[in-house]
């Protein structure tokens, strides 16, 4: 029994996160970028790869409207909204100017075909008409932006408005558009639906859209995200492109032309799809069940906390290992999701991931009439 408490101590210990490196410059992987500032990110882990002034405080532009379409996302997914509820267009949205679908005043049109028109062609009209429709105001809108900035860790942020119009004081970093991204991409996969789309059309065929973003056109594998342009902000935007069951985010903030802009997320994401690869990772045997002393039930099975698919270097995938460690048994009442053990992943000699193993399921402890009876059937079978 003391063994089988020491090793979950053990464990409990040993399941703090492990520790990455931190990203490289883009200019020591030889990439010789035209913007000021940019990362690079894989999408399932939230490792930075690349970066260039990451955390410099600048103006996004309609960058800002990942934030935006986030927290529309969030409504619709959690069912606050619906893609078919119409949105009433204020005089206040329609108004904006800037990228548009020129809504007018008291115009309607459902929730999906106003995402649809922020993700294709940056519509200013829109990110506002869906910021009062769920928040009321755009102010309140805001606020609401600027406390999920915070709750995904975005230190550099501070947003005014919805839309990314240039505002005084309204800026953020490429580290924090990454982390806002992979939060979009990663929690709300039917963004896709949008961000992919590359011509299309709203009011009947009347009006026709052609995405800002032309990699999704010309790249091998553009998911999406996001650009954005102001004379002050210049060109940025958030790259997101698949490969191989790989997601990479390459953020680029002012950029000098738009063709500069694309080449350097291109480049970003050129770089990490040559010299990474996500590998998944089992144990080299199946786990065992495991002993209840003083269980309603004999055993338990265990189960890992999550699947695991690791982040490596190309040419890294054949030293791939793990190391189980498991409790013996464990003393009734057994929690379901009680830790019992710890998969813990390596590349060489370098721990890069540990997976707490878990109670599949709840098993209670015998009460003292039922240890009496296993008790006397043991000694019947002992007979």
């Amino acid at each position: 029994m003391k063994k089988s408490l020491s090793l979950l101590l053990s464990v409990l210990m040993l399941s703090a996160a492990v520790p990455q490196a931190g990203a490289a410059p883009a200019a020591e992987a030889g990439l010789n970028l035209s913007c000021t500032s940019a990362v690079l990110m894989e999408k399932e882990t939230g490792a930075f790869l690349l970066e260039e002034n990451a955390h410099e405080k600048l103006e996004p532009a309609s960058v800002t409207k990942i934030m935006t379409l986030l927290l529309v996302m969030e409504a619709v997914d959690s069912g606050q909204l619906s893609k078919d509820d119409p949105v009433t267009v204020s005089a206040y949205a329609a108004g904006m100017g800037g990228s548009q679908v020129y809504l007018e005043e008291g115009e309607q049109m459902p929730v999906s075909e106003m995402i649809k028109c922020v993700t294709v062609v940056s519509g200013n009209d829109c990110a506002v008409a869906l910021a009062e429709h769920l928040a009321g105001s755009e102010g309140a809108f805001v606020t609401r932006m600027n406390q999920r900035a915070q709750e995904l860790g975005m230190a550099d942020t501070n947003f005014l408005n919805c839309t990314g119009l240039p505002a005084q004081g309204h800026v953020t970093s490429a580290h924090d558009i990454a982390l806002m991204s992979r939060e979009l991409i990663r929690n709300h996969p039917s963004i896709r639906e949008y961000t992919t789309i590359w011509m299309d059309s709203i009011r009947n065929g009347e009006f026709g859209l052609t995405n800002t973003n032309r990699l999704v056109r010309f790249y091998e594998g553009a998911t999406g995200l996001k650009t954005g342009y102001t004379s002050s902000a210049h060109y940025c935007m958030s790259a997101t492109a698949e490969r191989d069951g790989m997601e990479l985010i390459a953020v680029v903030m002012k950029s000098p032309t738009s063709n500069q802009r694309f080449d350097d997320a291109k480049a970003l994401l050129d770089y990490g799809f040559a010299n990474y690869a996500m590998v998944p990772v089992y144990p080299e045997v199946p786990l065992a069940p495991v002993d209840v002393l003083l269980g309603v039930q004999a055993q338990v099975q265990p189960q890992l906390e999550r699947d695991c698919r690791l982040l490596v270097r190309k040419g890294e995938e054949g030293q791939v290992t793990t190391r189980l460690s498991m409790a013996q048994d464990v003393e009734a009442p057994v929690e379901k999701g009680q830790t019992l053990g710890q998969l813990e992943v390596y590349v060489g000699d370098e721990l890069r991931d540990a997976i707490p193993i878990l109670s599949s399921q709840q098993v209670d402890r015998l009460s003292v009439p039922g240890i009496f009876s296993r008790m006397l059937r043991k000694l019947l079978m002992a007979d």
